[in-house]
């Protein structure tokens, strides 16, 4: 499904983000991957977006060179691929129904897939209750879950999920955890970034660990060690 063949990210002779880089990610797989800060987890991640380009080496996606697409097919790829982030991106003005809803109205959907479709993820995460509530009415962990499900409602393949955790407590942190592998429960692969070691190794899933830019370890019931 998701393939790095021996891929580098040099910026300067004295930044080298990733270096001959090559592991696979397959269908419905739950994967960790770790590192500490500056290990290339994030380059790892744009990559994948194509927000940045290697320097040698591939990503493939299925079939495709994700460099090699054109700036037409660009759109197509990013909406397979859900992303959830530390820092939540929710539109502040907007209820937690409107911020899932926009990412659906984005994708040009009828109006009727956008009720339905919308009511139905928020119920898989909890928060049908506070669909009207706007962000600065959750809580973080609540917050959180909004962000997942606007994530989760374009159906896509992949959901990268980028230290979703790092602003919560450890009760909503395994909570979100909890969320993540109920949506891999439903095929979806999930790609999750992250340095926290109670995470990982009470996930006791795949771990892919990076440091200085290289893959050290890739384990499939691995844990945090480096």
């Amino acid at each position: 499904m998701i393939y790095f063949d021996n891929v580098s990210k040099i910026y300067s002779q004295t930044s080298i983000a990733l270096e001959d880089v090559s592991f696979n990610i397959i269908p419905k797989e739950f994967v960790s991957l770790v590192g500490p800060s500056g290990a290339g987890k994030t380059t790892l991640l744009k990559l994948l977006l194509a927000e940045e380009r290697p320097t040698a080496g591939k990503v493939f996606f299925e079939s495709s060179d994700i460099h090699a697409l054109t700036r037409r097919e660009l759109p197509a790829l990013r909406r397979r691929i859900g992303m959830v982030f530390q820092d939540y991106r929710l539109l502040s003005h907007m209820t937690a129904y409107e911020n899932v809803a926009f990412a659906l109205e984005a994708a040009g959907r009828p109006d009727e897939e956008i009720q339905n479709d919308t009511v139905q993820v928020l119920e898989l995460v909890g928060l049908q209750d506070k669909a009207w509530h706007f962000p600065g009415e959750l809580s973080g962990g609540e917050k959180q879950r909004v962000a997942i499900a606007r994530a989760i409602v374009t159906r896509p393949d992949v959901i990268i999920a980028d230290e979703p955790t790092g602003n919560l407590d450890p009760a909503n942190t395994m909570d979100i955890i909890k969320l993540l592998e109920k949506i891999n429960d439903l095929s979806t692969i999930v790609l999750l970034a992250t340095h926290d070691k109670e995470i990982i190794n009470a996930l006791k899933r795949r771990v892919v660990t990076l440091d200085k830019g290289k893959v050290v370890r890739d384990e499939q019931r691995g844990k945090y060690v480096l």
